[in-house]
């Protein structure tokens, strides 16, 4: 089982106002819609807690996910960037297939964070203010960047619980209007990769990855000096 300690200070809406991000040439914002922060989190809460993508997820996709993750994380286990002594989170995981996968490979302790919880594999967190104290994690992965309302905060919470010589592995699309869940479409990787300002990039590629197409790899900066 997961080892991970929540810090309990942090709660699943700690601090995120319904304030603009800096705007990026790269990034379309679709911020408009939302009222206050809290609509925000009820739109996006309507996807997730669909009993119909629900069972979808948890049955039919089930398998064929885990095993999809799985191939993808035994490579990065073979590139030396992922270990199976690696503290590893999946930020946005809905039910866990990400964390099912990774503790497949070996990586036992593994965890999810979204705003429903599925225990035991997923618990409880804001991706806009993850539940963890700093340098949490050595590995950690995401593919729902295109949900973020804060861009900025998305990258600055994982940057903040990696630690120093974690790798952070990112599937987004680009040039890609997102569904009417998106919060942002990615016009070009320079947005993603631009918001990491204490990562260095390990490698930016081509992937088939659940409608996205882009696998990027990051790796948080040893020296502990801020931006």
């Amino acid at each position: 089982a997961a080892t991970i300690a929540i810090a309990s200070s942090t709660s699943t809406t700690a601090a995120v106002p319904l304030t603009p991000s800096p705007p990026s040439p790269h990034i379309r914002m679709r911020a408009a819609r939302f009222r206050s922060y809290d609509d925000y989190l009820r739109h996006q809460l309507n996807k997730t807690l669909d009993p119909r993508l629900r069972r979808v997820w948890a049955t039919r996709d089930w398998r064929r996910k885990v095993d999809a993750f799985a191939r993808a994380f035994s490579s990065l286990q073979r590139q030396g960037l992922l270990r199976n002594a690696s503290r590893a989170l999946c930020v946005g995981a809905r039910l866990g297939q990400e964390v099912a996968a990774l503790r497949q490979v070996g990586v036992a302790d593994a965890v999810g964070i979204d705003l429903a919880p599925a225990p035991p594999l997923v618990v409880r967190g804001d991706f806009h203010a993850q539940p963890f104290d700093d340098a949490t994690f050595d590995f950690e992965f995401s593919n729902v960047f295109d949900h973020a309302l804060y861009p900025d905060r998305f990258a600055a919470e994982i940057e903040r619980t990696l630690r120093p010589g974690g790798v952070a592995v990112l599937h987004v699309a680009v040039h890609r209007r997102g569904d009417k869940y998106s919060a942002n479409d990615l016009l070009d990787v320079q947005g993603l990769v631009g918001l990491f300002r204490r990562c260095d990039v390990v490698r930016v590629s081509k992937v088939d990855a659940f409608g996205l197409d882009t696998e990027v790899i990051l790796r948080k900066k040893r020296s502990a000096a801020h931006p």
